[in-house]
Parts: C-alpha cells; sequence; structure tokens
C-alpha cells in the first residue's frame, strides 16, 4: 500500500513548514488527488490517521479533492474527459491521449493554529 509511504511524506513536509512557520497545531490538511493517480481515497484517510499518530498532525482532519482526468487526443484535436489512465478518446476512438489533468496529487490547504 502505497498510500502509507505518500501519508508519510506529506506528514513531513507539514511538520517541516510548522517549525519554519512556527506552528503550534495542524488541524487540517486539504489534499487534491487526480483520478488518474492511482491513489485511493480511503487507503489515503486510514494511512493518514495511522501514520499522524504521535505528530503534530494527529486528530487533524483529511479533506480530499478528487481531481477529474482530462487528456488531449491528437487525433480529432479535442480536450476530453477520461477515467482511466489508458483510455482512448470517447470521441473518435483513438489512442494514445495525452494526459493533461488527474495525475497529480499535491497539498492544497493546511489549516493550523
Amino acid at each position: 500500500m502505497h498510500e502509507l509511504s505518500l501519508c508519510e511524506g506529506i506528514i513531513e513536509t507539514v511538520e517541516e513548514q510548522a517549525v519554519i512557520k512556527q506552528y503550534s497545531r495542524v488541524k487540517a490538511v486539504r489534499l487534491e488527488i487526480g483520478r488518474l493517480s492511482c491513489v485511493e481515497a480511503e487507503a489515503m484517510a486510514f494511512a493518514f490517521d495511522a501514520v499522524a499518530k504521535g505528530t503534530m498532525v494527529e486528530g487533524a482532519r483529511l479533506e480530499i479533492d478528487e481531481v477529474p482526468g482530462k487528456g488531449w487526443c491528437a487525433t480529432c484535436s479535442s480536450e476530453v474527459e477520461i477515467s482511466q489512465r489508458f483510455d482512448g478518446c470517447p470521441l473518435c476512438e483513438h489512442y494514445p491521449i495525452e494526459i493533461r489533468q488527474g495525475d497529480e496529487m499535491r497539498i492544497k490547504h493546511v489549516e493550523v493554529e
């Protein structure tokens, strides 16, 4: 489950910023996770709670915003929504689609005290 290592990196990043900016506690972390990123939101929520124990992030809410997958079809010159990484173009059915959005994961917002 790679979500554990992703959560470790998120918490490490948040704690580094807490030291720099002198936060006393983290109340919430909001993530953007792309539909094509191969990251499961439920697994992230479980891993986040497990990894946060004993850190300044313990007890913080994890909020996840899902980013839809979008790609560019060079055949029909269209930007299209895709739900899987290797989908063909829903308009002309050609392959490949160049992914333009939806494979990212980022910390969008951190609520602190």
